[in-house]
């Protein structure tokens, strides 16, 4: 009873069977079938190629939300030079919530030459290509995430030579906290005092013909320090051609939450306005001179995240390339042998001569084929 069963169920199995295996000796080869076979087994290998260079391939994907964090500090990294003497200007952020000054003990004022090494200046065409370049190409942007920790790092490189000139310019660098509000980072004359009703500087000591405003942005971030990120102002140089001349960026900041496969980290976007102007209080043009970065966060917040195509889609879209290329080929194939035949038909059917047709006594035509060629009624 159990082979019988055995038996039944092995027979059933066979007639479910969606592959059925036809005989050798009822196939048959043709030249144009092994052509046709060439080019599709070709094209799936190409095509097999290009889907594996895209599931290698990773892209990265944006997410936008808002940001519920208000409490929290943000951190400003800074580091710029200024062609004056260190003793004579002074940094400081002004925060327009609490109309104070915000702590600035984290800036390092460091004296320095302003003109570059030959590296420096390298360094610094280099940084200034990729900016146009990014200008340009948004989607550079992406290839930046994706090299963020990987790329070496885009601080500007030490000084190779030893110069004997003394130093003309003062280097400010280092970073501060201050609150996710719209503020007010400026570089001016004087140091910065506190003031009931805000701040002020002591400009009234240094002399008019020494301000010389021009600068030069190496980096400017907000949020964590992330080596390998480009910001938009990294990389600027402004030549000041008066003395009293006033640099004004305007940057609107947005959070953003970086997720790759190779780092995580809460960083900062930013986009930038720039304008210059020359300080005339006879011409109605009034202001400071000075450098004066004006801040202002979004109330939208990015999430990018490097995305993988997963295995089972990669194998899927596999198993399309071949069964689509096998079916595709296999009906051209079909088709194209079916005119041609269809040609050929009619072109052999157009070689033979219709038979004259015999009458009869009765008036009937005998249109078939005589059977002999002597044959007598």
């Amino acid at each position: 009873m159990r082979r019988l069963n055995r038996k039944k169920t092995l027979s059933l199995v066979k007639e479910l069977d969606a592959f059925p295996k036809v005989p050798e000796s009822y196939v048959e080869t043709s030249a144009s079938g092994g052509t046709v076979s060439l080019i599709a087994f070709t094209t799936m290998a190409l095509l097999t190629i290009m889907e594996f260079s895209v599931y290698q391939d990773t892209w990265m994907k944006y997410e936008y939300e808002v940001d519920k964090d208000f409490s929290s500090k943000l951190r400003i990294n800074i580091d710029i030079t200024v062609a004056m003497k260190c003793q004579y200007i002074g940094a400081d952020v002004l925060d327009l919530a609490e109309t104070m000054v915000a702590s600035a003990d984290g800036l390092v004022y460091e004296p320095t030459l302003f003109d570059l090494s030959p590296q420096q200046k390298e360094w610094q065409r280099m940084l200034q290509l990729i900016q146009s370049r990014l200008q340009e190409e948004h989607s550079l942007q992406d290839v930046i995430f994706k090299s963020a920790f990987k790329s070496s790092s885009t601080a500007l490189p030490p000084r190779e030579d030893n110069p004997s000139e003394p130093p003309d310019a003062c280097r400010i660098h280092g970073h501060l906290y201050v609150n996710k509000v719209a503020g007010n980072f400026h570089i001016t004359v004087g140091k910065a005092i506190p003031h009931p009703r805000g701040h002020a500087h002591l400009a009234a000591l240094v002399n008019h013909e020494s301000y010389n405003f021009s600068h030069r942005i190496d980096h400017l971030s907000f949020g964590e320090l992330v080596p390998g990120i480009i910001n938009p102002l990294d990389g600027t140089e402004k030549i000041a051609v008066d003395h009293n001349q006033m640099f004004q960026y305007f940057i609107t900041v947005v959070p953003t939450k970086l997720h790759t496969y190779k780092i995580s980290a809460d960083t900062h976007q930013f986009s930038v306005t720039e304008r210059e102007r020359v300080i005339n209080h006879a011409a109605g043009s009034h202001g400071v001179s000075g450098i004066f970065i004006k801040y202002d966060l979004s109330s939208l917040m990015v999430t990018v995240t490097e995305e993988h195509m997963p295995f089972w889609q990669f194998f899927v879209r596999l198993c399309g390339i071949v069964g689509g290329i096998f079916s595709t080929t296999g009906m051209l194939h079909g088709i194209g042998k079916f005119i041609v035949e269809l040609i050929c038909c009619r072109f052999r059917l157009g070689s033979y001569k219709p038979v004259s047709s015999v009458p009869f006594e009765d008036g009937h035509t005998d249109n078939h084929l005589p059977l002999l060629e002597n044959n007598t009624h």
